[in-house]
């Protein structure tokens, strides 16, 4: 199946082809003829899938459409897409400006953290589609600058996250202020009770799409653990990043401080690597996001809330330098690579003290995540075994992925994603035939 296939407009067509897009995810495939029927959407969809494009591309159509029918006049808003962080809302707005680059549609991104001065401007001028984080929508409502009684398309992305992130009242705070009337599309995923009662509220006779199990990591990713004593994960980071071929790297920690001081502890030893979190300005976040995807930070340190967004192609390695308390997590943050079709390498740390996250995250995925089980800091009952070998834990490259590669928004770009390179331990169990 190609894009031609889906019942799409020459502009929006034209704009994919521009953009290098050739055959559409199996979300694509099924969300995008749905939603051009107008029906409300429940979108079960692991990060990576392509769900942006999903419902961008019918919305802008649809949009589009209706334009053409109306006499033109002021603008007002007519689609709202909510989403939990101001990585995520970016990209989002980037994707709307990429699939409508030939319509007449005026979007923009709103969120805080910046002076609302451009933002109120914009909004002043008149705009179809807003994109917003819930804190700085709800702000600019009370103080009258948005409205959303013309509101006739609202997405609701990564819904999950939103309760993770404590948003939900938020949302519903919003919700509150929309027309009844309305298109409804609801994402997220994994679907624990809170969200499925949220969906329940908010969709009428939803078609629901869901492209892989609820909590399943991508088959693409490969996956090991090291055991290693907290104290020593600086080192055994480092040791990882030896290896010269292992061009980018997110590294996940549990907190603001840590992110920051694995951070320093990398460029100290000449690793350029940067750490984006949620004390960081804007400016500063969205500097550190721009020289991770230009390549000239090698090593991006994040928190999740920070790192939900990120959608960088060809990110080979994510790091959990801690894991994550929520098994749901670790899916989350895994699928940071291995997105749309291309492989990756997801490889955690584990100390004493997380012993219990690892038991609980496998029982979440139903893997056992393969052990490397020598390393220069094997954690032994308490014991360090301190020699170093021969030769430090390296990786060597895997054969590329049969199929098309995609791009880091949504469609296949011809085949031409880089895979990533491939992990081996120097003795470690044999990874599943599932790889």
């Amino acid at each position: 199946m190609s894009f031609n296939n889906l019942q799409l407009i020459e502009p929006v067509l034209k704009a994919l082809v521009h953009e290098g897009y050739t055959t559409p995810t199996p979300i694509q495939q099924q969300a995008i003829p749905a939603i051009l029927e107008q029906k409300d959407l429940l979108g079960c969809a692991q990060t990576g899938t392509g769900k942006t494009a999903a419902f961008a591309i019918p919305i802008l159509q649809l949009m589009h459409q209706q334009q053409q029918q109306t006499p033109k006049g002021r603008r007002n808003i007519k689609a709202l897409i909510l989403t939990p962080t101001r990585e995520l809302a970016i990209q989002i707005e980037e994707s709307f400006n990429a699939y409508g680059k030939y319509l007449d549609l005026k979007h923009l991104v709103i969120f805080g953290g910046v002076n609302q001065f451009s933002q109120v401007n914009a909004l002043r001028r008149g705009i179809d589609i807003l994109v917003a984080t819930p804190g700085r929508l709800l702000d600019l409502m009370n103080q009258g600058h948005i409205s959303l009684r013309d509101i006739n398309f609202f997405v609701l992305d990564e819904a999950d996250r939103m309760l993770d992130m404590g948003f939900v009242h938020d949302v519903k705070r919003v919700i509150a202020k929309l027309p009844s009337k309305r298109q409804t599309l609801f994402f997220s995923a994994t679907m624990p009770p809170e969200i499925q009662q949220l969906a329940n509220v908010l969709l009428t006779n939803p078609v629901k799409v869901a492209v892989t199990p609820v909590s399943s990591t991508a088959e693409m990713i490969q996956q090991c653990v090291y055991f290693v004593d907290k104290q020593n994960k600086n080192a055994l980071l480092k040791d990882i990043l030896a290896d010269a071929d292992i061009k980018t790297v997110l590294v996940f920690a549990r907190t603001k401080h840590g992110a920051d001081k694995v951070a320093k502890e990398l460029n100290r030893s000449n690793i350029r690597a940067e750490a984006i979190h949620g004390n960081k300005s804007q400016n500063a976040r969205q500097s550190a996001l721009h020289n991770f995807k230009t390549r000239q930070t090698r090593v991006l340190v994040a928190t999740d809330i920070a790192a939900r967004g990120i959608d960088i192609d060809e990110l080979t390695h994510v790091v959990n330098y801690d894991l994550p308390n929520i098994p749901e997590t670790y899916v989350h943050r895994i699928g940071r690579t291995g997105r749309a079709g291309a492989s990756g390498i997801a490889i955690s740390f584990c100390d004493h003290e997380e012993k219990a996250y690892l038991k609980d995250i496998q029982k979440v995925i139903s893997k056992t995540i393969p052990v490397v089980e020598e390393h220069p800091y094997v954690l032994t009952n308490n014991v360090q075994q301190v020699q170093r070998p021969s030769q430090r834990p390296s990786f060597q490259k895997r054969p590329n992925s049969n199929g098309n590669g995609n791009g880091n928004r949504s469609g296949n770009r011809n085949g031409n994603s880089q895979n990533a390179n491939g992990f081996r331990g120097e003795r470690r169990r044999s990874f599943s035939s599932s790889y």
